[in-house]
């Protein structure tokens, strides 16, 4: 029920792409860029700054942002209401993320989940993407939520959410606002995530995809988590690799910036976890209310 063209907006104010917008909604380009033009005519103000090949939003644009994301949210817990009358649910589930997940996208959904199920105790262990596989092997949780690549024969997994990882660094860097070539991160400091993360093997891989040994680049640095990164590069020259769903903040406050990489990106998506076979009642409650 959420407004088509309020739900374009939001797309791209969040994916703050209008090519990824137009992608994760199944439209054309020019489409999406109809649909923000005519809010723009009937709001009388322009939503989004182009900056190089990047685009922020406006301060009327976060306005609009603030409140788009306040209907779309209002529309859905109308709906997951009223289907779930008359319905009694209770029991603990114990859920294992990886770090981004945990730390950026689960707490609204849990304190969401909470306040519909107050019977259903909630217990979220964290750790990076190898670990969460193996406390679901050894049953210690009862699903996971992982951002790497790598799949097991012994799970089961379905996609969650799609996500971007970019490459950035302080909204002052002397490289903003620029677009580099590939081989132009043999030149620069990075940092990047401990082995064992999800988004490590990520980066790694389409790296290698391109002909790039990360290996042979210039690691300052690797850090355990995204927090971790995000304040070295306060203060340092370094850039990063790291989830668009991490920066978002920063991005729209202007602390960091997104480096663009001439003919590259990194897309993925993250996935539910879970241990083959047959679910149970609350894993499919807690499938249906995050997706």
């Amino acid at each position: 029920m959420f407004d088509y063209r309020l739900k374009v907006f939001h797309t791209v104010a969040t994916r703050l792409s209008f090519t990824k917008a137009s992608e994760e909604l199944h439209i054309s380009q020019p489409a999406v860029t109809k649909h923000i033009k005519e809010i723009e005519i009937q709001i009388g103000a322009k939503l989004f700054d182009r900056k190089g090949t990047s685009i922020q939003l406006t301060q009327s644009g976060k306005i609009l942002f603030e409140h788009a994301e306040k209907i779309r949210n209002i529309y859905r817990d109308m709906e997951f209401e009223i289907s779930q009358i008359s319905q009694q649910h209770k029991g603990k589930l114990i859920i294992g993320a990886s770090t981004t997940v945990a730390q950026y996208i689960l707490p609204e959904i849990l304190a969401k989940f909470n306040s519909y199920y107050k019977d259903i105790k909630i217990e979220l262990l964290t750790g990076n993407t190898e670990t969460i596989s193996t406390l679901l092997k050894e049953e210690k949780i009862d699903l996971g939520i992982i951002e790497g690549e790598s799949q097991s024969s012994y799970f089961e997994y379905k996609t969650f959410k799609p996500d971007e990882i970019v490459l950035a660094a302080k909204s002052d860097h002397p490289l903003a606002h620029k677009t580099l070539s590939l081989k132009d991160l043999y030149q620069l400091d990075l940092i990047f995530r401990e082995q064992g993360s999800g988004t490590l093997e990520f980066i790694q891989n389409r790296l290698k995809e391109k002909e790039i040994n990360i290996h042979e680049l210039n690691t300052i640095i690797q850090l355990g988590s995204s927090e971790s990164i995000k304040n070295y590069l306060l203060h340092s020259e370094c850039l990063a690799f790291l989830s668009i769903s991490t920066i978002l903040n920063e991005l729209k406050n202007n602390i960091l910036t997104v480096i663009d990489i001439k003919n590259f990106s990194i897309e993925r998506d993250f996935h539910f976890i879970l241990p083959k076979g047959e679910q149970s009642e609350l894993i499919k409650l807690f499938l249906r209310f995050a997706e």
